[in-house]
């Protein structure tokens, strides 16, 4: 789905911040850090509570793991280095699992595999993109991803794509398509959907359940996804929980919790609630 860092800097950043000294602990308490403003993935109500796929699911896999589990709500791009500082115990904000991110924490197995994607308004002449409506799966490899890449090239040449920055995403858009396209960032989804109602922007690039979920709210009903649906090993494993490098022990916690969640149908029953769609990783083991 989302979220790998955009920039050099930003790796740096988080690799020069120091993780804490941590012994293993008899785990009660667990703070999960997250957005709050991803929806509906995790999304902040108006009251302040935090809701959303992740919320549910984060509080199944700490009832069978028998923790109580605590929310803090942290920007996206200071989530890694927030939690090698302890501000907070694991990531649960749509986080892809890259190997470039396994250079600075670990992760437990997926909980979810999501496609991602275009959207433009229903107006342009972008909405009858070639691909619109199907289903393409990249490998991340040049040769064998190509022929789409350039579909897209063509179809997107002189436009304007907007990308929610330090994300999984942000990279793709800017390896394929930066000498042909103009790139604009975005510190949240919210942001670049304004730009593509206003007219700001030509397209947005996001995960396909965001957008699903985003075209729902007032204004949005203009935009739809333009293109194929992207899926595939050019996102990663799939979209886990992070954790520091010495928590192993609340690592092989998790892995078990949704090991069982996704046995039992709980990830399906919860991605459909909030979805509308099944995004159930296939079980590897």
């Amino acid at each position: 789905m989302k979220k790998t860092f955009a920039s050099a800097a930003l790796l740096a950043l988080a690799t020069f911040v120091a993780a804490p000294a941590v012994q293993a602990k008899d785990w009660k308490t667990v703070t999960i850090g997250l957005e709050g403003a991803y929806e509906p993935w995790n999304l902040t109500k108006p009251d302040g509570t935090l809701d959303g796929f992740e919320i549910d699911l984060a509080n199944d896999l700490c009832g069978r793991m028998k923790i109580e589990c605590k929310y803090i709500a942290q920007d996206w791009d200071g989530m890694i280095a927030g939690l090698n500082a302890g501000k907070f115990d694991v990531i649960m904000d749509a986080m892809s699992i890259t190997d470039e991110r396994k250079q600075q924490i670990n992760f437990s197995r997926a909980y979810a595999s999501t496609p991602a994607g275009f959207a433009g308004l229903k107006t342009s002449d972008l909405a009858k993109m070639p691909g619109s409506g199907t289903t393409a799966t990249l490998t991340g490899d040049a040769a064998h991803d190509k022929a789409t890449i350039d579909i897209l090239r063509q179809a997107l040449k002189g436009k304007t794509i907007g990308i929610q920055t330090a994300t999984v995403y942000t990279k793709f858009v800017e390896d394929n398509f930066k000498d042909i396209a103009t790139i604009t960032e975005y510190k949240t989804a919210g942001e670049h959907d304004l730009d593509v109602t206003g007219g700001r922007i030509d397209v947005a690039f996001d995960d396909d359940t965001y957008f699903t979920s985003a075209f729902s709210k007032p204004g949005n009903d203009q935009m739809t996804l333009v293109g194929p649906q992207i899926a595939g090993p050019v996102w990663g494993e799939g979209i886990g929980p992070g954790f520091r490098k010495a928590d192993t022990d609340l690592r092989d916690m998790f892995d078990k919790a949704i090991a069982a969640a996704i046995a039992d149908g709980t990830v399906k029953k919860l991605s459909m609630k909030w979805f509308k769609l099944d995004v159930t990783p296939v079980m590897t083991n």
